[in-house]
């Protein structure tokens, strides 16, 4: 009978023991979902000060709203821990900035100064391929809307491929003398008509690309990958990507960060767009 007990005892206990284990896991996990920056919105609060890093979010009267300790304490979590070569000199700098107390800097979501860079997947002439939208938001009557402001897409660079110097195909300065009848060279027995357009002509692919898809030429399929580009902190350019993994640094995070001067921003700009 004693062995009974014994063993009653010890099945309690071990029971006991597994559902207080299962209670830590899954307050652990509630921990990492309350700490992960799950939405976009919630990163721009909590590098605002306007939320706490377990999702809180605070009102203006609150005494820890825009906070400058706590901003620095909840902006030092939102990096990338993992894959980010940032140096935590260049990270304290940089928070420093932002939430220096005379020059304190803050995020917004109708700011001009940060935008999206989305890869996407289309069908075009009988088969998918990669294109890459970049969007915008703007201010569209009484609220905002994100629209797209350029593409990439390797298609249309390979399209107009205009050619330079003495291989260039001209036409002839007397062409007016013939009354121009040497454009059935350019339009109709040469390939790269865009070789007879001004010296610092530029197609502009956008256009083309909203034309294709009005006439069903280019079809949308899905969006592969998105990553956003920030230039709201003066002096800085940083981006974020969307890290979906287990724990505390999960979501939303910084994953590049660069102080700039106005010269390097005009070249990382260029460089972002393909323009360079």
């Amino acid at each position: 009978m004693k062995k009974i007990s014994v063993i009653i005892v010890i099945a309690a206990l071990c029971t006991g023991y597994a559902s207080a284990q299962v209670l830590n896991d899954d307050f652990d996990i509630e921990q990492q979902l309350l700490a992960s920056t799950k939405q976009l919105n919630q990163f721009f609060k909590r590098f605002n000060g306007e939320e706490t890093n377990r999702g809180d979010e605070l009102e203006p009267t609150d005494r820890r709203y825009r906070n400058t300790r706590l901003r620095k304490r909840y902006i030092n979590v939102l990096f990338d821990e993992e894959y980010a070569q940032i140096s935590k000199a260049l990270k304290n700098k940089f928070i420093e900035t932002a939430t220096n107390s005379q020059t304190a800097q803050f995020l917004s979501l109708r700011s001009k100064d940060w935008f999206a860079v989305v890869n996407t997947v289309f069908e075009y002439e009988g088969r998918e391929q990669p294109l890459t939208l970049y969007m915008k938001i703007q201010k569209e009557g009484l609220g905002y809307e994100w629209v797209i402001s350029d593409i990439s897409f390797n298609a249309y660079d390979q399209l107009f491929d205009k050619q330079r110097g003495e291989t260039k195909e001209f036409l002839h300065p007397m062409s007016h003398e013939l009354d121009f009848m040497n454009l059935r060279k350019a339009l109709v027995q040469n390939g790269s008509p865009e070789s007879y357009t001004l010296a610092d002509y530029k197609p502009d692919y956008l256009t083309l690309f909203l034309y294709e898809v009005k006439k069903g030429l280019l079809k949308f399929k899905t969006v592969e990958n998105l990553k956003y580009h920030f230039f709201s902190v003066d002096g800085w350019y940083f981006s974020l990507n969307n890290y979906n993994r287990p724990g505390f640094n999960s979501g939303w995070l910084i994953s590049d960060l660069t102080e700039i001067n106005n010269s390097q921003k005009d070249q990382l700009l260029k460089f972002i767009y393909g323009k360079d």
